[in-house]
């Protein structure tokens, strides 16, 4: 993606309004995870695989501490994964126990993903410098869950864009439904209106240069392509649309929907102009 693309894809998460209410979310890969930053909001989403999943926290400073417990409010979904709060320098006794069957589920919606959780309880304390452990776990270890640390929302650049990396496989796998829910969210209607805003102006960009500077030629005419080719661009930006809100949610992919939008509306191909190519009968 060039820097203009990702440069007016930023600006559209950044005006998203359920940017500012949005944790920082990650797939857990592995058993034992190092969390960073541990004030700064992270959702950790993960599937227990026969082992408990371990996240160890080390502060040099005093700090707020937050966990809470999630599960996806989905078909089947079963409520006993426990969420262990643990100070390393007294192990013996856990500071919470947060989560599992006798625990009070709440549903919770979050509109940041368009997603609806089981919440289970919060913990949230002023900590002492030192060394914690989250240790989540059921009596399978086999169920899915998210693990929320941390309260200051907090969304730049790089996390604007991960989320949009990691957001597809999130809905896939952790709440067994298609990506293409994600366009009922601000977050991704967000995306796709600042990408197809993205690739108009491109276009109008493009069109307008070579107006200016071909006029004379064919390069440069407003209009070069008829009714077929222009239903043929329609019908290509609707199948390149489909495909990236069911699949990856490709900032590339809803980029060329978008211009063939264009070209369709506008009766103007970017390649025809650049070969200076007509099919328009006028």
């Amino acid at each position: 993606m060039t820097y203009t693309l990702r440069t007016l894809l930023l600006a559209a998460l950044i005006f998203s309004p359920a940017m500012a209410s949005a944790h920082q979310p990650r797939i857990v890969e592995g058993s034992a995870i190092t969390v960073t930053d541990p004030e700064i909001s992270k959702a950790y989403y993960a599937t227990l695989q026969g082992s408990p999943h371990v996240y160890h926290i080390s502060s040099a400073t005093p700090f707020h501490l937050y966990v809470n417990i999630l599960v996806p409010d989905i078909v089947g979904q079963r409520t006993d994964v426990v969420a262990e709060v643990i100070d390393l320098a007294k192990p013996d006794k856990p500071l919470a126990v947060l989560g599992g069957t006798q625990d009070t589920w709440k549903q919770f919606f979050e509109p940041f993903g368009y997603d609806s959780y089981l919440m289970g309880s919060e913990y949230s304390v002023d900590a002492t410098a030192g060394n914690y452990d989250v240790r989540v776990s059921s009596p399978k270890n086999d169920t899915l869950y998210s693990l929320a640390i941390g309260e200051i929302e907090m969304f730049d650049a790089k996390e604007g864009m991960n989320a949009l990396a990691v957001i597809p496989a999130i809905k896939r796998d952790f709440f067994r439904e298609s990506p293409a829910s994600f366009i009922l969210s601000p977050f991704g209607f967000g995306q796709v209106i600042g990408l197809f805003l993205a690739a108009f102006v491109f276009g109008f960009a493009y069109r307008f240069l070579l107006k200016k500077f071909a006029s004379k030629k064919a390069h440069g005419r407003p209009r070069n392509i008829g009714a077929s080719d222009r239903w043929l661009r329609a019908g290509l930006g609707v199948i390149l649309f489909v495909i990236a809100i069911t699949t990856s949610w490709s900032p590339i992919l809803l980029f060329a929907s978008g211009f063939c939008f264009f070209e369709a509306i506008f009766s103007w191909c970017g390649l025809y102009a650049a070969m200076g190519k007509s099919s328009c009968p006028v």
